[in-house]
C-alpha cells in the first residue's frame, strides 16, 4: 500500500503544469519538507505566479481554479527524522501558527479579524498535534517537539476546560432541565474565552463536541498527558458526565449546527450525537482522570443503565441520523473513528452503505441530502430557511473531501487496503497547496451560480470548484487536522493503537479477548447466568418458606453485608461530583436501573448489595398486583442477560415479602420460587445461593467518593431490617380475599342520581353505604363540588378516598382502584422513561381518549407535564382512563424494548385508540354475551390483553374484526409511506380526507421520500378520521391508487383527490352488486363493506380500484415521445 504522500506526488507533479506557470521557466530547487524552500526576494515562486495569474483571470471574469502542484518527489532512504520534520513543518505552518497564545483554541476562520473558536474544531487540530507527538516518541533526541507538541494539544484541551468551567452554572441547570437556554456553549473567543453568541443567536446545544471531548480527554490522559490537574476539575467532568448520560432524550443542534435538515431552528434527537456520548461513557467509566499517578477520588463514574439507554437508542435509530436526516455524513466520525460507537458490525455496514449510496460524490461526500450550505443559491443573509427552500439545494450540495479522508482511516482502522487506496486515489486531486507547497484540504467543493442549472438538469455533469486554494489565507482548520492523523496513520509513523490507547476499536475476531469495564463490542456469545438472592423480609417468612424447600436468607443473616433499597444508592450518589466553590450539586435524582443494582458495592468501608426498583413499595395500584410483580422479574433477568457486558456475574436481589404470599398470591409465588431453583426463569439460566458465596464472583464498584476526614459528618443510610415478628407464630396467608366478583365492582348507586342532590344527603349516603363502588362513586361527587379539604366522617374527603384505595387493592376491586387512583391524581414510577422508551424506536405517542382530543408527544417530557396531560378534563370520557393510559404506558415502553417487531407499521402510538382496541377484542371474545369490562381486569390481564391484539391477526377471523383492530392500532403495511410520496408526486393540487389537507409543495419540496417527517405528516392527516375500519380502508385506498399509477405512468390526477369521495363512489358501486329488498333503510351502513375481503373479483379493492381509474381518466393524459400509442 503506497502512502498518501507518494500517491500525491507520482499523480500531481506533471511537467504539463509547468505550462500555468506563464511563459517563464520557473526553476525550483528539491527539498525535504514543503517548509524547506523558501523563494528569495527577487525571485518569482510559483504561488506567486499562481496569483498573478488568478488576478488576472478574475479580472477577465473567468472562474479560478488554484495551482495546486508543486510538492516534490523526497529522496529515497528518507530517515524517521526527514519524515517526521516534514510533517512537523506542516503543522507548525497551517495549524500551530494559528493556535491562540492565550486560549490554546484554533480559530475557524485563520484570516481577518474574525476570532470565533469552535470546540469541535479546536478538538481535531489539538488531536493532530498529540498524534504528531506520539510519532515523535520513537525517537530519543526530538529537539524538544515532543514536548512542544503534547503540550500544544495540553493547551487547548485545557482553553476548553476554561472556557467550560466558566460556564459551570449551565451545566448545573442543564443536568436538572436539558434545555438549549441551559447548555454549555459551544463557540467562544479564541483570545479571551468570552462567550460569543446567545442561545437565541446561536445552536450551542451539540451533545456531539461535549461528547467528543470527553473521549479525546480519556484517549490523551491514557497516553501519558496530563490534562486534569485539581479536585475541583475532576468533579466539573464528573458534572459534564452527568449531561452526557442523558443525551437519548436530549434532541440537539448536531454537528452542523442546524438541528433539523429544514434549518428552522428546531433541534432533534441526532444518532451522531447519542452514538459519540456512548463512545465517551464507555470510555470514560471508571477511568482516572490523574493518569497512573491518580487516587481513588480522581476516578469517574458512569450511570451503566444511562449508558445502555444510549446505547439502545442509538441502535433503533440507525440506520437514521435523524427525523428529518435519512442519512449523513456526520455518522462517519461516530461510527469509525474516533467514535467507533457501534458494536453491530450489520448495522454498521448498512449505515455505512446507505452514506455512500446517498453522499458519495467526486470531490467528496455532501454532508447530507438538499443541503443548502454554501451553495450558490443559499441566501447567507438569513439565519433560517424558508418553507420549501431547501427544494432549491437538491442535486447542487456542497462536497466535503473530509469525509474521504475518514475513510482512509477507516480503512487503515479495518486493515482494508482496498478501501484506503481508494479514498487516496480520489482524495489526491482534490488538495491544494500553500505557496510554500504544503498540503491544503479545501473545506468544500461547490458548484458555480452559472453552473447552477446544467447540474440540477444532469447531475454530476458539471465541474465544482474548491472552497480555499491555500494561497488565500483560508485554511479549514478541521480537514488540515483529519488529513495530518490520516497522512501518519497511512506512512505508518503512528499505529491504530497509538490514537486509540484505551482500545475503543477492537478487530471483530479479537473481540472476545478484550478486557474492558464494560465492552462496547456487544455481548459475548457465552450464555450468561444470572446469580440470584433470595431474601425474605423476616425469620417466621423465611421458616415458612423453607417448609416448601425454598431456601432463603434473612437480613440479619446476611450481615455484615447490607442490602439497601436503590433509592439509597441514589442517596449516596447525591455526593458524587459536588462541588460547592463551582455551585455544582452531585447526581441528579434519577433512580438506578436493574444493571446498577446487580453490582456489589463498597461505602464508607461497608459492603452493600441492592435489591431493583421492582422491589420498592409503590404507591402505585400495579405493584398491588403480584403476577405484575412476577413479570417484572422475568422481564428484569432477561434484560440483565441481554445487556450485561461486564466482566463478572450480575448479582439479583430478589426481595420476598409477607404480603406476597397472602392469599391467592402465594400460589404464583410459589412456582416462580421453584422455577428458581430449577435453575431457569423465563428463559434465563440463574444460579440460587446465599449472599456470601455469590460475592465473590461479583463485580464490585467502589465508591470512594464518600470518603469523609475527621471534621465531617457521615451521611446515613437506610438499609433493609428485618421485621421484629416471633419466629414460630403463623404466617397469615388468607388475610386477602379471593378476586371479587364483577358485582362487587359495581356501584349501587346512579351517579346522575346524586349529582345533584344537597352535600348532606350525599355524605349521609355515604356514612351509611358499605359497597366500595358506590363509596368512590359518592365521594367523586364530593371532590369535585367541595374539594379535596371538605372534612367528611373519615376526615377529609382525600384522605377517605385513599382509605377506599387501599381497601379496593386488596380486595382486588380494580375498576373502583382505578377510579380511586384517578381521582387522587396518582402518577406511576417510570412513566416518563417509558415514554422515552417509545420515542427512542422512531414513534410519536398521543395521550387521550378514543374520539376526543389527543396531546401529541414527539420528544421526551417531564412527569410533571405528562401528568397534565393525562388528567386534562378535554381528553378523558372516563376517570378511569387516566390511569388505565399510564399503565399502558409502562407496559409499551417495556413491550416496544424488548420485541419491537410488534409495533412495526405502527407510526403513531395513539393510547385511547388501543384501550379501544382493547374494549373491541373483549366484545369478539365473548360473542353474543356482555364483554368484559376492562377497566376491571388486574393490570397482569390488561397487560396480557395489550400483547394479544398487537400480535397479528389470526386468520380465522373477519374482515371487519381485521379492519377494527388494524384501525385502532394505526398499522399501516409495508413501504406505505413511500408508496403516499409517489402519489403525491402524481397529486399536483394535494390529497384531502376527513378534512385534513396535505398539499403536493410545499411538502415535496421541503421534505425526501424516506424521511420520517413525511411519514409523520401522512399520519397527520389520517388523524381526522374517527372511525378505525374507514381508517383502514383509506390505507387500503391509498395502496391501491399507487399500484394504479406505477403501471400507468402516464395518468396522473388533475384535481384534489378527495379520498373520502372516491371510497363512497366505491361504497356506491358495491350496494349496486349487493343490493336487497331493504337495502334503501341501510343506505350508510358499511359494515357489509368493511367485512369484505379485499382481494378477487367482488373485494373491496376491486371496487376502490374501479372508482380510482374513473377519476383518474376525467383528467389528461401526459404526452409521451415513446408511447407506442402515438402515430405521429
Amino acid at each position: 500500500m503506497r502512502p498518501i504522500r507518494t500517491i500525491l506526488v507520482q499523480t500531481e507533479y506533471r511537467l504539463s503544469h509547468r505550462k500555468h506557470l506563464g511563459a517563464k521557466q520557473v526553476s525550483i530547487s528539491s527539498c525535504k519538507g514543503c517548509c524547506a524552500h523558501r523563494a528569495g526576494p527577487g525571485s518569482t515562486s510559483p504561488g506567486d505566479s499562481g496569483r498573478a495569474r488568478g488576478a488576472s483571470e478574475r479580472a477577465a471574469g473567468s472562474i479560478y481554479e488554484p495551482l495546486k502542484c508543486i510538492n516534490l518527489p523526497k529522496p529515497e532512504g528518507e530517515t524517521l527524522w526527514d519524515k517526521l520534520n516534514h510533517y512537523y513543518r506542516i503543522v507548525k505552518s497551517t495549524l500551530l501558527v494559528y493556535q491562540s497564545p492565550t486560549t490554546g483554541l484554533f480559530p475557524t476562520k485563520t484570516f481577518g479579524s474574525n476570532q470565533k473558536a469552535k470546540v469541535h474544531d479546536s478538538l481535531y487540530c489539538a488531536a493532530c498535534a498529540w498524534a504528531l507527538a506520539l510519532a515523535y516518541r520513537r525517537i530519543d533526541d526530538d529537539k524538544g517537539r515532543t514536548h512542544e507538541l503534547e503540550h500544544s494539544a495540553i493547551k487547548c484541551m485545557r482553553g476548553i476546560l476554561y472556557c467550560y468551567m466558566r460556564q459551570a452554572e449551565k451545566v448545573q441547570k442543564f443536568k436538572q432541565d436539558p434545555k438549549p437556554s441551559a447548555c454549555l456553549h459551544s463557540v467562544f473567543n479564541a483570545q479571551t474565552g468570552d462567550e460569543v453568541f446567545s442561545h437565541e443567536e446561536y445552536g450551542h446545544l451539540q451533545i456531539n463536541a461535549l461528547s467528543l471531548f470527553l473521549l479525546y480527554l480519556v484517549e490523551m490522559i491514557s497516553s501519558g498527558l496530563q490534562i486534569i490537574y485539581n479536585t475541583d476539575e475532576v468533579s466539573f467532568i464528573q458534572n459534564l458526565v452527568f449531561c452526557v448520560e442523558r443525551a437519548y432524550r436530549v434532541p440537539d443542534f448536531g454537528v452542523w449546527e442546524r438541528g433539523s435538515k429544514y434549518n428552522n431552528g428546531c433541534p432533534e434527537l441526532h444518532s451522531s450525537s447519542v452514538g459519540l456520548a456512548k463512545a465517551a461513557l464507555e470510555a470514560i467509566n471508571g477511568f482516572n482522570l490523574f493518569g497512573n499517578q491518580g487516587c481513588s477520588w480522581s476516578v469517574i463514574f458512569v450511570d451503566f443503565d444511562a449508558h445502555n439507554r444510549n446505547r439502545q437508542t442509538l441502535c433503533s435509530l440507525l440506520p437514521r441520523e435523524s427525523r428529518s436526516h435519512n442519512t449523513d455524513a456526520a455518522l462517519l466520525p461516530c461510527l469509525s473513528y474516533p467514535g467507533f460507537a457501534l458494536d453491530d458490525e450489520v448495522l454498521f455496514g448498512q449505515t455505512l452503505d446507505k452514506i455512500i449510496r446517498k453522499l458519495k460524490g467526486k470531490y467528496g461526500f455532501k454532508r447530507f441530502l438538499r443541503d443548502g450550505y454554501r451553495t450558490a443559491l443559499e441566501d447567507r443573509t438569513r439565519r433560517y430557511y424558508k418553507p420549501a427552500e431547501i427544494k432549491l439545494f437538491d442535486g447542487i450540495e456542497c462536497e466535503f473531501p473530509i469525509f474521504f479522508i475518514f475513510m482512509i482511516i477507516d480503512g487503515i482502522f479495518r486493515g482494508n487496503p482496498t478501501q484506503v487506496k481508494e479514498y487516496q486515489d480520489l482524495l489526491d486531486p482534490l488538495l491544494q497547496h500553500t505557496p510554500e507547497g504544503c498540503p491544503v484540504v479545501p473545506k468544500y467543493y461547490y458548484v458555480p451560480a452559472d453552473f447552477v442549472e446544467l447540474e440540477q438538469r444532469s447531475p454530476g455533469s458539471q465541474r465544482r470548484f474548491p472552497s480555499n486554494s491555500g494561497r488565500d489565507g483560508k485554511l479549514f482548520l478541521w480537514g488540515q487536522a483529519v488529513y495530518i492523523i490520516a497522512k501518519l496513520l497511512a506512512d505508518k509513523l503512528v499505529s491504530p493503537k497509538d490514537l486509540d490507547p484505551v482500545g475503543r476499536y477492537v478487530a471483530p475476531q479479537d473481540q472476545r479477548n478484550v478486557s474492558m469495564r464494560f465492552s462496547n463490542q456487544g455481548p459475548l456469545e457465552n450464555d450468561l447466568v444470572v446469580h440470584v438472592a433470595l431474601i425474605a423480609e423476616s425469620q417466621r417468612l423465611q421458616v415458612f418458606l423453607n417448609t416448601y424447600g425454598i431456601q432463603t436468607q434473612t437480613p440479619q443473616q446476611v450481615e455484615p453485608i447490607q442490602i439497601w433499597a436503590q433509592k439509597e444508592l441514589v442517596k449516596a450518589y447525591f455526593h458524587l461530583g459536588v462541588n460547592e466553590k463551582l455551585g455544582l450539586s452531585g447526581r441528579p435524582d434519577r433512580p438506578i436501573g436493574c444493571l446498577g443494582t446487580s453490582k456489589i458495592y463498597r461505602i464508607l468501608g461497608k459492603t452493600v448489595v441492592c435489591y431493583s426498583i421492582i422491589f420498592d413499595l409503590s404507591d402505585f395500584y400495579m405493584s398491588q398486583d403480584v403476577m405484575m410483580l412476577i413479570d417484572d422479574i422475568k422481564n428484569a433477568l432477561q434484560f440483565i442477560k441481554q445487556y450485561w457486558k461486564m466482566h463478572g456475574r450480575p448479582l439479583f436481589v430478589v426481595l420476598i415479602r409477607e404480603d406476597n404470599i397472602r392469599g391467592s398470591r402465594f400460589s404464583p409465588i410459589l412456582d416462580m420460587l421453584a422455577a428458581f431453583r430449577k435453575g431457569l426463569v423465563g428463559g434465563v439460566k440463574v444460579h440460587v445461593d446465599r449472599v456470601q458465596t455469590l460475592i465473590s464472583g461479583a463485580v464490585v464498584e467502589q465508591l470512594d467518593f464518600l470518603s469523609i476526614t475527621e471534621t465531617e459528618e457521615a451521611p446515613v443510610f437506610k438499609s433493609l431490617e428485618e421485621l421484629d415478628l416471633p419466629k414460630h407464630s403463623k404466617v397469615k396467608r388468607q388475610s386477602s380475599t379471593p378476586n371479587a366478583s364483577e358485582l362487587e365492582q359495581q356501584p349501587d348507586v346512579n351517579i346522575n342520581d346524586w349529582k345533584n342532590k344537597s352535600t348532606y344527603e350525599i355524605l349521609q349516603k355515604l356514612n351509611d353505604c358499605s359497597c366500595l363502588a358506590s363509596q368512590v362513586l359518592l365521594s367523586s361527587i364530593l371532590l369535585k363540588r367541595e374539594g379535596p379539604n371538605f372534612i367528611t366522617q373519615e376526615g377529609t374527603v382525600a384522605e377517605h378516598i385513599e382509605r377506599i384505595y387501599r381497601r379496593a387493592g386488596s380486595r382486588k376491586l380494580w375498576s373502583v382502584v382505578r377510579f380511586a387512583a384517578s381521582l387522587l391524581g396518582k402518577l406511576v414510577d417510570s412513566l416518563a422513561p417509558s415514554i422515552t422508551n417509545v420515542l427512542v424506536q422512531g414513534k410519536q405517542v398521543t395521550l387521550g381518549a378514543f374520539g376526543q382530543e389527543e396531546a401529541v408527544i414527539s420528544n421526551p417530557l417531564s412527569p410533571a407535564v405528562i401528568k397534565d396531560m393525562l388528567y386534562d378534563k378535554r381528553r378523558l370520557q372516563d376517570e378511569r382512563e387516566a390511569v388505565l393510559q399510564q399503565e399502558l404506558v409502562i407496559h409499551i415502553g417495556w413491550i416496544i424494548s424488548n420485541s419491537p417487531e410488534l409495533f412495526r407499521g405502527m407510526l403513531k402510538i395513539r393510547i385511547g385508540w388501543i384501550i379501544h382496541a382493547m374494549k373491541y377484542e373483549l366484545k369478539i371474545r365473548a360473542g353474543d354475551m356482555p364483554a368484559k369490562d376492562l377497566y376491571q381486569m388486574s393490570p397482569s390481564e390488561v397487560k396480557q390483553l395489550l400483547l394479544d391484539i398487537l400480535q397479528p391477526q389470526q386468520p380465522g377471523r373477519s374482515w371487519l374484526n381485521r379492519r377494527q383492530l388494524d384501525g385502532s392500532l394505526n398499522r399501516t403495511p409495508a413501504g406505505f409511506y413511500d408508496r403516499v410520496w409517489q402519489i403525491l408526486e402524481r397529486t399536483p393540487n394535494g390529497l384531502i380526507v376527513a378534512g385534513r389537507f396535505l398539499p403536493q409543495q410545499p411538502t415535496l419540496s421541503d421534505m425526501t421520500m424516506y424521511e420520517m417527517n413525511f411519514s409523520l405528516l401522512v399520519e397527520d392527516m389520517l388523524q381526522n378520521i374517527d372511525q378505525p375500519q374507514y381508517r383502514q380502508i383509506i390505507v387500503e385506498l391509498l395502496m391501491v391508487i399507487s399500484v394504479i399509477l406505477e403501471r400507468n405512468p402516464e395518468l396522473e390526477f388533475q384535481d384534489k383527490v378527495d379520498l373520502d369521495k372516491v371510497v363512497q363512489e366505491a361504497f356506491h358501486d358495491f350496494q349496486k352488486d349487493h343490493s336487497s329488498p331493504k337495502g334503501a333503510e341501510n343506505q350508510g351502513d358499511m359494515t357489509a363493506f368493511y367485512n369484505t375481503h379485499p382481494l378477487g373479483k367482488k373485494g373491496t379493492c376491486s371496487y376502490l380500484s374501479k372508482a380510482v381509474i374513473t377519476l383518474l381518466l376525467e383528467g389528461e393524459m401526459k404526452s409521451s415521445h415513446d408511447d407506442p400509442c402515438t402515430i405521429s
